[in-house]
Order: C-alpha cells, then sequence, then structure tokens
C-alpha cells in the first residue's frame, strides 16, 4: 500500500508534498524541538543526510512545533544542523494522517512511495550499523 500524501512547507512557506521526494529513498522523520528524544537524535540525522544524501537517499524531517520557523531555526543553529533541510506542519494534519500518538516517529520509503520501515522513538541514525543497514536495503532495491 503506497505511503500516505503528505503535504508540508518548506523554509520559505511554501507547500511541499512528500511525492516531490518520489525516486529516492525518503527517511521521513515526525519531530519537534521540544522533544527531548528527537533533539538528542537530530545531529546523527543530520549526519547521516551528509553520508548517504544525494540522488537515491533523503532524510526528509518534518518538524510539528506550533511556534513555526523561528523555533526549529533556532534550534538549527543551536544543534549545529547543517546537512537538512527545514520542513513544518504547525497544523498537526500529519500527526493525525499518519495516527501518531508521539514523537520521534520515522518511516522509510522506497523510491516507489511504499513504507518499508518504522520506528517509534529515538535512535542512532549515522551507527554503522544503521549506515550498513541503509546501503544494504538501497542496493538490494
Amino acid at each position: 500500500m503506497p505511503f500516505p500524501a503528505l503535504d508540508f512547507k518548506t523554509e520559505s512557506g511554501s507547500s511541499i508534498s512528500l511525492k516531490t521526494f518520489r525516486g529516492k529513498f525518503i527517511l521521513l522523520n515526525i519531530w519537534a524541538t521540544w522533544c527531548a528524544p528527537c533533539r538528542e537524535e537530530m545531529p546523527t540525522l543530520d549526519r547521516l543526510q551528509s553520508t548517504l544524501g544525494g540522488p537515491h537517499f533523503q532524510v526528509v524531517p518534518v518538524s510539528i512545533d506550533t511556534g513555526g520557523l523561528a523555533p526549529v531555526r533556532q534550534f538549527y543553529t543551536e544543534i549545529g544542523i547543517k546537512h537538512l533541510r527545514i520542513y513544518l506542519d504547525t497544523s498537526g494534519d500529519i500527526m493525525q494522517a499518519l495516527n501518531l500518538d508521539g514523537i520521534p516517529a520515522t518511516f522509510l520509503i522506497n523510491p516507489d512511495g511504499r513504507q518499508i520501515g518504522q520506528l517509534e522513538g529515538g535512535a542512532d541514525w549515522d551507527s554503522p550499523s544503521s549506515l550498513s543497514f541503509f546501503k544494504r536495503t538501497m542496493t538490494a532495491a
């Protein structure tokens, strides 16, 4: 079954759809600046994007902060996030569409737009075992 169609905003305020990333593996991460496990895992997502990001793989972190862009931009600066773009869902629509009770929540979506993995809770996304998993998964596709 295809992953739900999701719409959210870019840093500039433009609307964007998850379908924009079709054709590559997507690691969709739903998070917020006030979430302690989210704060811990964001640097590992940034390093994962730096290592694997490109034409075949994209980390898509979508913040659900109701305060919008300002707290997310401040967080990126404080933590030193350099390789992840800012995406926002201030409406809470994504939480409802994905039937989520908590964050962080992360979904691995294949190039055809189908979910192939899901994790609720924080993770060390750039650990050797994680990198090996993503490389194997992309090679097998």
